[in-house]
């Protein structure tokens, strides 16, 4: 059975008073005395969606007995980033639909929505210098450093099929683990938390959260947009070739990958994915890409041995088991 909003609602109980704070938080900071600004703000707040990497912050540190005041703002930080990627990426794919409503280029414009992306991670950083310790600041901002040289080398490598899977999987790791290895981080660092931890819940996060990249991959291809709740085939529309893509084509032969290659460039096509679905049998990319994320989420599942049972360490090893599964 795939996993639903109301599963994963049930998933994240054990740090419910806590999401709570946290949105409360997001709401107080995107709040502003501009009108224009506070119209686009409301609609962004309707993108909420499944808030993973803040969740990851509050689990992990609920599941390693952490205690701290600040922990919602941490990440309330860490889901403002992730939601000004999110309208930047929108800009980057011509997305029209995000949460089942129209992505803010669409409702307004690519200007706009550039600017109001840079609105959010203004606010994003503006809160995280008045926490009590810095460090999550510090940590924050090479994350996004990584997050932009992620998207800048994916986007300079569109077309290219000649590229080796273990850089497009690098390229997914920086622009999708690289935040979700943070928010484990920080719930496991912030703010004097072990050396040793931390860097253990950096790469439980790393892994989860490619995991979670390479099965948006696979719903990029043959999801329903309706269930996903975003616009789909944006990758094959903008160029990206993508480890599913990838796997099929390095095995095609030549007549196939020109197949390929037409579905990806020739003009005026408009819809591109089902060129693509015609031109190839997607499924064994398909099938080896989920294998490799279940790989991912296995030895991330593994490295929550170390934690005490809890409720917290339960909905961890759920987590792994809801991005494998997950069709939204």
């Amino acid at each position: 059975m795939k996993p639903s909003p109301t599963q994963l609602a049930a998933l994240v109980a054990p740090i419910e008073s806590e999401l709570e704070a946290m949105r409360a938080t997001i709401v107080e900071q995107l709040s502003d005395g501009s009108g224009a600004v506070s119209d686009m703000t409301g609609h962004v707040a309707r993108f909420r969606g499944k808030q993973l990497r803040g969740s990851l912050v509050l689990l992990v540190a609920r599941a390693l007995g952490r205690q701290n005041d600040e922990l919602p703002a941490v990440a309330a930080v860490v889901e403002m980033i992730h939601l000004a990627t999110l309208v930047h990426d929108d800009i980057l794919d011509g997305a029209k639909v995000r949460r089942r409503v129209a992505s803010v280029n669409q409702r307004w414009d690519n200007q706009v929505a550039v600017l109001l992306g840079d609105f959010l991670y203004a606010r994003a950083f503006a809160l995280s210098t008045q926490l009590s310790d810095r460090m999550c600041s510090s940590l924050l901002a090479e994350t996004t450093r990584r997050l932009c040289v992620g998207e800048i080398e994916q986007s300079t490598r569109r077309y290219d099929f000649d590229q080796a899977p273990e850089k497009v999987e690098r390229i997914a790791a920086a622009k999708t683990a690289s935040l979700y290895a943070a928010a484990a981080e920080l719930g496991a660092r912030y703010p004097d938390g072990s050396e040793e931890e931390a860097q253990e819940m950096a790469r439980f996060g790393h892994e989860l959260g490619l995991a979670f990249q390479l099965v948006d991959d696979c719903l990029d291809l043959v999801g329903n947009e309706e269930t996903v709740g975003k616009s789909i085939g944006t990758d094959v529309a903008d160029g990206k070739v993508t480890l599913p893509v990838l796997t099929v084509y390095r095995k095609a032969t030549p007549e196939v990958r020109a197949r390929i290659r037409d579905a990806y460039t020739l003009p005026e096509l408009e819809d591109r994915v089902t060129h693509l679905a015609a031109a190839c049998d997607l499924q064994p990319g398909i099938d080896a890409t989920l294998a490799r994320a279940a790989e991912l989420a296995d030895s991330a599942r593994a490295r929550l041995s170390t934690l005490p049972e809890s409720a917290a360490r339960q909905a961890l090893d759920d987590l792994c088991g809801f991005v494998l599964a997950r069709s939204f």
